[in-house]
């Protein structure tokens, strides 16, 4: 399998290679913004492990151009470990996200998981009161308006409509929604939970994601 290494860290970018090659990878670097785009775009990889701060085009950059034509899975490795930038990194459209410093066998460990993920056949469209969405088109209308969701949160409404009436801990929607395990005093899940009601809620009387105190979160529909 083919790994794209985007690391300007030139010990670090060393480093992945070398571990990646030793585990049985092919392993490409760019030490460059623009070097990684172009070479995400016009290759096809397995995974990217892509930094966030690079030189001539940061991490953020570069996945949102990717996501616009690819979905190969992304994993960030970072020294930024702000929940903000774990949030925006996942909202983004990555699929999981690495804080340096880091060790070598959990990077691998998680390489091999989003690799071991396979294509999954779902329903076309599901509703839930006024909510539709459309799960080939990754479309969602609430009213008949459409709904300007992130990867993520489009990820999140629709586990959370998937399984409606049901109560969903932080750390099942974490596992499921990004296939991390977050520490428990992590508050992704609940800044993630704002921002989509934000846009599913709040500009609607009839609210749909409610919260369980001391359990997690659930959609229904409620008179």
């Amino acid at each position: 399998m083919r790994i794209l290494i985007v690391e300007d860290e030139p010990k670090t970018g060393d480093y992945l290679c070398k571990g990646l090659a030793e585990s049985g990878f092919v392993a490409d670097l760019a030490r460059t913004g623009p070097d990684g785009l172009n070479l995400a775009v016009e290759q096809d990889y397995d995974l990217i492990v892509l930094d966030v701060m690079l030189p001539k085009m940061d991490g953020w950059s570069i996945l949102q151009k990717l996501r616009e034509k690819k979905e190969t899975p992304v994993l960030f490795l970072t020294a930024r470990d702000d929940v903000a930038d774990r949030v925006k990194g996942l909202e983004l459209g990555a699929d999981d996200y690495l804080v340096k410093p880091f060790a070598f066998a959990e990077l691998l460990a998680r390489i091999r998981t989003l690799l071991r993920r396979g294509p999954v056949r779902e329903a076309e469209t599901i509703h839930l009161a006024d909510l539709e969405i459309d799960v080939l088109k990754r479309r969602v209308t609430r009213d008949g308006a459409r709904l300007d969701l992130t990867a993520k949160e489009f990820a999140l409404l629709h586990l959370l409509v998937k399984r409606q009436g049901e109560v969903l801990s932080r750390s099942l929607i974490a596992s499921q929604v990004w296939d991390m395990n977050f520490d428990s005093d992590t508050n992704v899940v609940d800044v993630a939970i704002r921002r989509l009601r934000a846009k599913v809620d709040d500009p609607f009387p009839n609210k749909l994601v409610h919260t369980v105190r001391g359990m997690g979160y659930l959609v229904e529909e409620r008179n």
